[in-house]
């Protein structure tokens, strides 16, 4: 099992991103390759800490994993794969990593100097409205996304058809440059390349040497059964293109469930609020109450029911997402008092009452009434 990234770190999971940095650069410093030559488990422990620090500092990946675990950057944004800190199976960069350290303590500025492996594109976010039906049954949504796509002429290279990218002569293709300060190696990005390692000659007309354009992307959202309001939902590598060639952003897809106009939920817990007739409550009988799946249910009213009385329905609330269990559905009565009633009712009703004692709970209140005020 993989470890706790604040345990990695050495803070609490409330822990905030000051003190996650200061973590960070305190065990960066202990376990740094150049403090440990040949130590392969410091070596090691130093990946591990990059690592759980570059999900940590990212508010979206940190709620991400916190939501999710790990598992919420499986395909895209662990190691190995794009954004994460091993670099197509290049092995780990330790200038990359320290050079954002060093680039604040020494003042160092122009970008942050990642280096070409960094042309990765930005993530994106897209708000999406569902019915309380949909979330209930989960459905399939189609969004469109204005972004950035590879551009289709020059297949996101940023060359014109027909040449390629040279490479940089200034840092020989690395795309970073290194500078020795003190005991420390620092790396910043090449400022001819701008950390890409290559230049371009004759930049591609179509897109401006960019490697991609604007465009709006149509996609499938599959929304699963259960899903509450404020869910997220990660679309790997539909985010933005990378510049020339680099690898997409994601798509985060955030959830807001629209409020019924009949149902209120509450966890997995669906509640409704039905209104009877006195003549109803009094006398007991049966009504059909509707249900999240469309169709009409049968609740047994007894004799002498109290307006606010529940029944609960098992297994009629919504689905838990990855789980065959379901939460359960509780119909409230709402019993009403007549209005706008014709002289022969009012007649009726008063002798309704002369007839016998059939409000045992308010005879009982006013008589401890009396009681206290001496009769």
């Amino acid at each position: 099992m993989a470890q706790d990234y604040y345990e990695l770190l050495g803070v609490a999971r409330t822990a905030s991103a000051d003190d996650i940095k200061k973590a960070f650069r305190k065990l960066a410093m202990q376990y740094h390759p150049d403090r440990n030559p040949g130590n392969k488990d410091a070596e090691k422990t130093f990946k591990d800490v990059n690592h759980a620090y570059d999900i940590l500092k990212d508010p979206d990946k940190r709620a991400a994993y916190d939501r999710y675990g790990p598992a919420a950057f499986e395909g895209g944004m662990g190691p190995g794969g794009p954004g994460g800190p091993f670099q197509g199976g290049q092995g780990f960069d330790f200038g990359s990593v320290f050079g954002d350290i060093f680039e604040e303590m020494f003042g160092a500025g122009g970008g942050r100097g990642r280096g070409r492996g960094d042309a990765r594109g930005q993530d994106l976010r897209f708000n999406l409205e569902i019915t309380l039906e949909q979330a209930y049954a989960g459905t399939e949504a189609t969004v469109r996304v204005p972004t950035s796509v590879a551009c289709e002429a020059c297949k996101g290279s940023g060359a014109e058809p027909g040449s390629k990218p040279q490479q940089c002569p200034t840092c020989q293709g690395r795309g970073r440059l290194r500078a020795q300060q003190g005991f420390f190696t620092v790396e910043r990005a090449c400022h001819t390349c701008h950390g890409t390692g290559q230049v371009i000659d004759k930049p591609c007309r179509a897109c401006a040497g960019q490697g991609r354009t604007r465009r709006e992307k149509t996609l499938k959202v599959n929304i699963p059964a259960g899903v509450e309001d404020g869910t997220r939902i990660r679309l790997s590598g539909e985010g933005e293109a990378g510049a020339r060639g680099g690898p997409a952003g994601d798509l985060y897809v955030f959830l807001s469930v629209r409020r019924h106009q009949l149902f209120e939920r509450e966890g997995a817990d669906v509640h409704c609020r039905v209104p009877i007739s006195m003549v109803q409550a009094t006398l007991g009988g049966n009504i059909e109450v509707p249900t999240l799946d469309g169709k009409m249910a049968r609740i047994a009213i007894p004799s002498g029911a109290q307006n606010g009385h529940q029944f609960r329905m098992r297994g009629k609330g919504m689905p838990i997402v990855r789980s065959s269990q379901r939460g359960d559905m509780y119909i409230e009565i709402n019993v009403e008092t007549p209005t706008n009633l014709t002289a022969k009712q009012k007649e009726l009703l008063k002798e309704f009452e002369k007839a016998g004692k059939t409000s045992p709970e308010s005879e009982g209140f006013f008589s401890k009434v009396k009681e206290m005020f001496g009769g």
